[in-house]
Parts: structure tokens; C-alpha cells; sequence
């Protein structure tokens, strides 16, 4: 496990990435790079980009957004506790992700399809409803 926060040439982004475990390999870490998922400094970076100790980075990760700040290097993948010393997240972004997570779980609190299937008096009255969505 080499953790090197004195490494003046850094860390390749993707395996920094990698290492820090917000992507299970570096190929989807690639592919985000690639895909601009992934900004240094508020500009977007290749996959060969050297990460150095302070650097600001921005990861979108599915519907996630993380603002991080790199506290230390690495290029090889070790336990979770490990890869959450990697980087600090801002307090902003902590409370946003929090907040998105939670308008999620409330969306899909919503809907509940019904236990069973329509009884007979159930199916007349969808019926005479008709289409509602066509209004």
C-alpha cells in the first residue's frame, strides 16, 4: 500500500480514481474522463492527467455529484478506509448529494402498485374513468 502525499509528478487521474474507489475499474474510470464526467480544476482532463496533492476535482457519478479536494496520492487499490483518506469532500457537496438522495427516496415513496389484481367493481370503475392521461 503506498500512499506517497510527497510525489511531486502525481498520480494518473483514471488510476487515482481507481484507487480512491469511486469507480470498480479503471476502464469505467476512462470512460468517464472520456466522457466528461470528470473536471480538474473546473476544466476537463484525459485519462494521462497527473493528479497532485490539492488539486480541486469534480466527479458525476450516476446522479451523484462529489467536489473533492486530492489530500493524498495513490496508484494502487487498497481497503475502503484507505481510499477515503485520498481525498476531503466539501461540506457543500456532502449536504447537496444528501439532499438529491433524499428527493429520490421520496419520488419513489410515492407510487405503490396495489396488492392484487382489480376486483370486479375495481375494473368497472377504471373503465368508466378511461383514459385520463388523454385530457
Amino acid at each position: 500500500m503506498t500512499i506517497d502525499a510527497t510525489a511531486a509528478a502525481g498520480v494518473r487521474l483514471d488510476l487515482w480514481l481507481w484507487a480512491a474507489r469511486f469507480f470498480k475499474t479503471r476502464a469505467l474510470a476512462k470512460h468517464a474522463i472520456e466522457t466528461g464526467k470528470v473536471e480538474i480544476g473546473g476544466q476537463r482532463a484525459k485519462p494521462a492527467r497527473s493528479v497532485r496533492v490539492g488539486d480541486l476535482l469534480v466527479v458525476q457519478r450516476g446522479e451523484e455529484r462529489f467536489e473533492l479536494e486530492a489530500v493524498a496520492l495513490s496508484d494502487i487499490r487498497g481497503p475502503a478506509s484507505v481510499a477515503q483518506a485520498l481525498y476531503r469532500e466539501s461540506e457543500a457537496s456532502k449536504l447537496a448529494r444528501e439532499q438529491a438522495r433524499a428527493l429520490r427516496a421520496a419520488e419513489r415513496a410515492g407510487f405503490r402498485p396495489p396488492d392484487s389484481k382489480p376486483d370486479k367493481r375495481a375494473r368497472r370503475l377504471i373503465r368508466a374513468l378511461g383514459d385520463i392521461d388523454a385530457l
